[in-house]
């Protein structure tokens, strides 16, 4: 009798084994479930942060070309003033020497 109460004691044994790792499993499939969420929320914000910077440096792109264009619209500007200046100066100068 001693072996058939040493069976049941075993198969109950098992039988709390197997519904403890039926729960284990059941919170890992929720764990899994939960990380796999976070990892696709992870994903969006990363596929938005990425589009935020290259947007931005679409734009610090084309900024940059308008400051060229600026500067060598500004370098044209002052090369003008300064052929005009000239130009003033010699009918000053000439003008001087007349009286």
């Amino acid at each position: 009798m001693s072996s058939l109460e040493d069976l049941e004691a075993r198969v109950t044994a098992l039988e709390e084994q197997v519904r403890h790792t039926r729960q284990d499993a059941a919170a890992a499939r929720i764990l899994a479930g939960t990380a796999d969420r976070d990892v696709s929320e992870f994903k969006q914000t990363l596929n938005g942060h990425t589009q935020v910077l290259n947007a931005l440096r679409e734009t610090q792109v084309e900024q940059g070309q308008e400051i060229i264009d600026l500067r060598a619209e500004m370098r044209s500007g002052f090369t003008k003033i300064n052929v005009s200046l000239e130009q003033v100066s010699r009918l000053l100068q000439q003008a001087i020497n007349k009286d």
